[in-house]
């Protein structure tokens, strides 16, 4: 599709991500990553010690495609994860190939500019059960104490035929079940409710193939008791889209 000219259409959402630190409350010593961009067989982690870019977007101006992220790959984080899933019963995959697509590498570049903490990939599972998604969360949930930020790349709204104003209303229906959810006082109510999210007003209008949903399940299995609450609100392309932190 042809994105919208908007002079400033992304600066709020900019000035979120170079802030977003502001709201982890300290500067991890590492990242783990779920990108709705990445989808395999089983749980897959990138051990690559040096991640290269993979530019996964098509009819962009030649410059996005010079773009660099030189953040280092942990390999020892990547086991570790591996092993914490593989205690909870999930096979997982290495992939010592993979770099970071742009569900990484572009929020990152805002986020840790100087590219100097270490940033392992976790992909998405086909069939993209939420119950899934949300117990590997839950498996992964000890790696905050040790100094790991775990972050759900993905986008509240994401329908490629939808950023039109006929969606404005069904995006904002959407995005306040979101935060409701999301900020419900009990983990067990929070969980229900997203398992069943395409039961929610206008799901599958804001999101007709969960890959960007998704990367929130982990987030909110990895949040375990903390309460969650809503940390940004824009709308963009004439929809509503919002962003969502735990603890």
């Amino acid at each position: 599709m042809d994105w919208p000219q908007q002079p400033h259409m992304w600066d709020r959402m900019a000035d979120f991500l170079r802030h977003l630190n502001d709201f982890a409350g300290q500067r991890p010593k590492a990242v783990l990553v779920i990108s709705g961009h990445w989808i395999e067989d089983e749980f897959s982690v990138t051990t690559n010690p040096a991640p290269p870019l993979i530019y996964d977007y098509h009819g962009f101006p030649p410059h996005t495609y010079e773009l660099k992220y030189p953040a280092p790959g942990d390999p020892a984080l990547a086991q570790r994860v591996r092993d914490l899933l593989g205690e909870a019963g999930m096979a997982t995959r290495a992939d010592a190939q993979r770099g970071f697509d742009h569900g990484v590498f572009i929020p990152f570049k805002l986020i840790y500019p100087d590219a100097d903490i270490p940033v392992v990939q976790l992909s998405l599972k086909t069939g993209l059960d939420p119950a899934e998604h949300l117990r590997a969360g839950k498996a992964l949930q000890v790696l905050r104490e040790e100094g790991v930020l775990i972050v759900g790349s993905g986008m509240s709204f994401h329908n490629m035929r939808g950023f039109t104003p006929a969606f404005t209303e069904a995006s904002k229906r959407f995005d306040d079940w979101l935060a409701e959810t999301v900020a419900a006082p009990d983990p067990k109510v929070r969980e229900q409710l997203l398992v069943e999210w395409d039961k929610a007003p206008d799901a599958r209008q804001s999101q007709p193939h969960p890959d960007h949903l998704l990367p929130l399940m982990v987030a909110a299995g990895a949040g375990g008791e903390d309460h969650g609450r809503k940390i940004y609100e824009d709308q963009v392309m004439n929809v509503v889209v919002s962003a969502h932190a735990f603890g």
